[in-house]
């Protein structure tokens, strides 16, 4: 059986299970991850805040899909549970208005009639790997922008045209999804390409999508050669975009690379300060990566991240149709910007919880109120999905099998007389004994080019709803979050995989775009490969 899972603390498929050997691992040639550790159960009596920023990023399904494709496992780091989730889009319900001023200002929320940018959708059932653990799902959905009422747009191609990026799925595959956006562009939107290698330069100033020849002509000139120095690039692209900068419009650099940087500022923190800057100045940063076999997904990311932006990985012309065809609007229209969510779990309902991915979003506590700290961004019409593996209260400690050591008993925080198994402590006793509440949502969030933060708060109840009654997206997410935890494993258990294919069966039924069913034969090959013993 597979309950406990591998997912747990790097253990094999079950409890006492011996992990196999894993299967040896191929050569990478320079392509680099960061390093990822899974999250591990905390107790709700030590812990009862979890406070982490959202990602919309993609980048990690479709590299993931690049190894299995080509026959190959990916490299353990570069599977990032929640970028494979939030790959796909989920029918979740559109932002509506919140309650009147007075209410609102009661619970510290937003007032009637200001727009918002997003609802949440919350769900729980029973965790399809274990019945003895609740998986809760917490949905956004951003508000819908149609093309009509996009903004104006400024934006700059960033593209590294230096000798790495001389590849047929390189540099070529960038001009062709460079000619698809162009062509969901408005006559009015500007565009304006940066180039960069042993030096950077402007091949096209800044010029009107309506004049496509001269906009053409200049993507076809585009060649690679020489050395990489994209911090001359990053700085001269940023430049641009601030010269031509549309107040209430869009303002974004697109970077397109394998994030080869070798020549002038070449150290990773650098860069990524140099871009944290640059982001102060409301311009917002999308990072597409290309290539294989010299990627710097690690460096790519944390651009991203630090530059108010999203990041992508085009392995095909497909996927660049997903990103700049098909959510185009997502892609270039930010609505909120520094979006962190923190839940708080109800001591008498839970004594522990793990979230699902997000591991480098991780936030202090103290990080949810304080509009300093940077989060992560929500384009128009995305949506975004995080799990939690929670487990109920049903003691003073926490079971042994999750793996979560019990605390000794506090010295200067006594509990209440009253207070019952799994309460936190005397001040929260009244409140955890007289609610039917599971946890509840908190998310801050900015306007685009805001500084002040907002909140908004959705509680969750659990009805007990087993997994079979579960919504088909919610059982879909289960599905993509299940087969993301099995390749993080050193030896991926082919059961969990092949029990992730009936997870999502109902979750394909309205599928327009073929994304979900694509993701089914993503886990047939890749459960292939493990029963062939194939490496990494």
């Amino acid at each position: 059986e597979f309950r406990r899972v591998l997912f747990r603390s790097g253990g094999g498929g079950g409890r006492g299970a011996v992990t196999p050997a894993p299967a040896p691992r191929e050569a990478q040639g320079t392509e680099s991850y960061g390093l990822r550790r899974n999250n591990t159960f905390v107790s709700v009596a030590s812990q009862p805040l979890s406070t982490f920023s959202i990602d919309v990023d993609s980048a990690a399904y479709s590299n993931v899909r690049r190894f299995v494709q080509s026959g190959r496992l990916p490299p353990v780091d570069a599977v990032r549970v929640e970028e494979m989730v939030n790959y796909f889009p989920y029918r979740y319900t559109a932002p509506e208005a919140v309650p009147a001023r007075p209410l609102a200002a009661a619970l510290g929320l937003t007032p009637r009639n200001e727009p918002v940018p997003f609802a949440a959708s919350l769900e729980v059932a029973t965790a399809p790997w274990d019945p003895a653990v609740r998986l809760v799902r917490v949905g956004l959905k951003g508000r819908e922008v149609a093309t009509a009422d996009r903004p104006r747009a400024n934006l700059v191609f960033l593209l590294d045209v230096s000798g790495s990026m001389d590849e047929p799925n390189k540099l070529p595959l960038v001009k062709e999804s460079m000619r698809l956006l162009l062509r969901r562009l408005n006559e009015d939107d500007r565009v304006a390409i940066v180039v960069y290698a042993g030096a950077s330069g402007v091949a096209l100033p800044s010029t009107a999508a309506g004049n496509s020849g001269a906009i053409a002509a200049a993507i076809e000139r585009l060649a690679a050669s020489g050395s990489t120095n994209g911090a001359a690039g990053i700085n001269l692209a940023y430049q641009i975009a601030n010269e031509n900068f549309i107040r209430g419009g869009i303002n974004r650099v697109i970077l397109c690379t394998d994030g080869d940087f070798n020549v002038g500022v070449t150290s990773q923190g650098d860069l990524v300060r140099m871009v944290e800057e640059r982001a102060k100045s409301n311009v917002f940063l999308t990072v597409l990566g290309f290539g294989i076999g010299n990627l710097k997904d690690s460096t790519l990311e944390l651009l991203a991240d630090k530059g108010n932006g999203n990041y992508g990985y085009i392995d095909t012309r497909a996927e660049a149709e997903k990103m700049l065809v098909d959510q185009v609007n997502g892609t270039l229209v930010t609505i909120a910007k520094d979006v962190k969510i923190q839940v708080e779990f109800n001591p008498a309902r839970v004594s522990a919880y793990r979230l699902v991915g997000y591991e480098n979003r991780l936030l202090a506590k103290e990080d949810f109120n304080n509009d300093k700290v940077d989060a992560g961004e929500i384009g128009a019409g995305h949506t975004v999905t995080a799990l939690y593996e929670v487990v109920p209260a049903a003691g003073a400690n926490v079971p042994a099998e999750f793996g979560v050591p019990p605390v000794d008993e506090l010295k200067y925080q006594r509990p209440a007389a009253n207070a019952t198994p799994g309460q936190l402590d005397g001040r929260f006793g009244a409140a955890a004994q007289d609610s039917d509440e599971l946890l509840t949502v908190k998310i801050r969030y900015k306007e685009p080019t805001g500084t002040e933060s907002k909140k908004l708060e959705f509680p969750l109840r659990d009805t007990g709803k087993p997994f079979d009654a579960a919504t088909p997206e919610f059982k879909f997410a289960a599905a993509v979050a299940g087969f993301g935890l099995a390749l993080r494993e050193p030896q991926p258990n082919v059961r969990v995989m092949n029990a992730a294919l009936e997870w999502a069966n109902d979750g394909l039924r309205d599928d327009p775009m073929g994304y979900r069913a694509e993701f089914t034969d993503l886990v047939r090959r890749a459960t292939a490969l493990v029963a062939r013993g194939a490496g990494r």
